[in-house]
């Protein structure tokens, strides 16, 4: 059997209770999931690995945007196309303004999450854009078997979000890197079985596992998707909301009745154990 790994986003700005947009209980994700690669290392066929990477000033970033006041959001402020049509938010550079009204209307209409403000976070050349320690470790010592993992970049388009990655929230036509993945999604139609893991679960691994059964060639390639659940941890909810948690489950849902599997890291063992 042809085995997998995809691990989304194992950064240390979502994985280290210091980092800049920390997902709580995913440092102990990193950890099982570590310990599952070492475990079996044997049996994984590729890894590939994900990579948020941002530029400061990007449309997800408060430096984006400001009141009437000329104050930045706060990080986890959700804005909307009528709020900057009603004037209560701009861009900051006014050059932006159409655009960025553009953006929020595209993602509205393909029903994706209203638009976030996150803290800035995976800054390309920071540490926070690093993968975890405990997680870098365990991938040398799967690829000391004379095989390299792959890495895929995504997000540094500051003009859109990019989740998934597979694609960007509202893809560039001018920037190939928004657009579909189909590199990616080949490359795993290869596999017999494809392990998912990473952070977090409400936002780029729920994305980008949603939009790999999307665009597989054939709708049956779902089954050999397995969502490891210990290995993934959610997004808090906005505060008095239950957006993200009620997306996840509607998502998850959806995908495990096609056919997608779930797990938990200790469910892979040595076949000779």
């Amino acid at each position: 059997m042809k085995r997998h790994l995809l691990i989304i986003d194992p950064q240390n700005d979502f994985c280290d209770p210091n980092g800049n947009l920390y997902v709580p209980g995913a440092e102990e994700d990193m950890t099982r999931l570590a310990d599952m690669i070492i475990r079996i290392k044997d049996e994984i066929d590729h890894i590939h690995v994900t990579l948020d990477s941002h530029k400061k000033v990007d449309i997800s970033h408060p430096i984006w945007w400001k009141n009437a006041q000329g104050e930045n959001p706060q990080p986890f402020t959700l804005i909307s196309s009528q709020d900057v049509e009603a004037g209560r938010w701009a861009a900051a550079n006014p050059d932006f303004q159409e655009r960025s009204l553009e953006y929020l209307r595209a993602l509205e209409a393909a029903g994706r999450y209203p638009h976030t403000i996150w803290p800035e976070h995976c800054l390309i050349g920071d540490g926070g854009h690093n993968i975890t320690p405990v997680l870098a470790e365990a991938i040398h010592e799967w690829e000391a078997q004379g095989v390299n993992a792959s890495f895929v970049t995504k997000g540094d388009n500051p003009w859109t979000e990019h989740f998934s990655a597979v694609k960007a929230e509202a893809p560039d036509p001018n920037d190939p890197s928004t657009q579909v993945n189909q590199d990616l999604i080949k490359a795993l139609e290869e596999a017999d079985e494809i392990l998912l893991a990473g952070e977090a679960a409400t936002h780029c691994v729920m994305n980008t596992v949603a939009d790999i059964a999307d665009y597989f060639s054939d709708p049956k390639y779902i089954r050999k998707m397995v969502w490891i659940i210990d290995a993934s941890s959610p997004v808090p909810d906005p505060p008095g909301t239950t957006l993200f948690s009620d997306k996840l489950a509607q998502v998850f849902e959806a995908l495990v009745k096609k056919g997608m599997k779930t797990a938990l890291a200790k469910d892979f063992m040595m076949r000779s154990a």
